[in-house]
């Protein structure tokens, strides 16, 4: 990749291959965040959604239904919560309608969106698989519904795997050189991105974003992060219940 030359506009940095990009900073939704889903098959999953759970998260996703955002997080107390708290961070005052989850079964939807169980696990059936028209056809639709409200100047920044096609493939076609994502994501694993999206929020400096189109998007794996001293390791592990 070329050399990266980047500017600040408004709190965000950004860089393409041979020019910065121009974002308006009196665009109050510049900056659009696609999040990738947490994995619905994992520990933390099968415990939220046992019926012997008791703890609150839980109750609530039977009962009265809970945040998807919410959800999410504790599956992946780590990478999807880093995603999340970084969108939050850089998307503005008022975050949520910016923020959008990529979800294997039911396109796009807001992390404010109000989830039950049973919605749950139609959200999250089915593979992320572009091939696939269960997952195709109601994320082309809801990107396509998201691209006509978007300001000229506005930009879309994906958070998620960069390195495959299953989200580039179909964000690509639709967004074009909106699409973006952060430089430092190239080599990194999930874990290695949600503590750099950790560290990127507690700090307030945004990371560097680049043009998907073109982009070399895997390479050598970076220098270990340092270890976050305080709050954050401890919080991953907050609220998860004992096998």
């Amino acid at each position: 990749m070329s050399a990266i030359k980047r500017i600040v506009l408004h709190g965000h940095t950004l860089g393409t291959g041979e020019e910065a990009l121009a974002l308006n900073p009196t665009v109050p939704r510049a900056l659009i965040f696609l999040l990738s889903p947490a994995n619905s098959s994992g520990t933390r999953a099968r415990q939220l959604v046992s019926p012997r759970a008791q703890f609150d998260l839980a109750q609530r996703l039977r009962l009265t239904g809970a945040p998807l955002g919410e959800i999410f997080s504790f599956i992946s107390g780590l990478y999807f919560r880093g995603k999340l708290t970084y969108a939050r961070k850089f998307a503005g005052p008022s975050p949520d309608p910016a923020i959008r989850i990529i979800t294997p079964a039911a396109g796009l939807l807001s992390p404010s969106t109000l989830v039950t169980l049973e919605s749950l696990r139609e959200i999250t059936s089915g593979l992320v698989d572009p091939d696939l028209p269960a997952y195709r056809e109601p994320l082309d639709r809801d990107a396509r519904e998201l691209q006509a409200t978007l300001h000229p100047d506005a930009h879309v920044v994906l958070l998620g795997s960069i390195a495959t096609t299953k989200y580039v493939g179909p964000l690509l076609q639709i967004f074009g050189e909106r699409l973006v994502f952060p430089a430092e994501f190239v080599g990194r694993g999930d874990m290695s991105r949600g503590g750099l999206l950790l560290r990127a929020s507690r700090s307030g400096t945004s990371l560097n974003y680049i043009p998907v189109l073109g982009a070399q998007r895997s390479g050598g794996r970076p220098p270990k992060l340092k270890k976050l001293k305080s709050k954050i390791s401890k919080c991953a592990k907050r609220g998860a219940p004992k096998p």
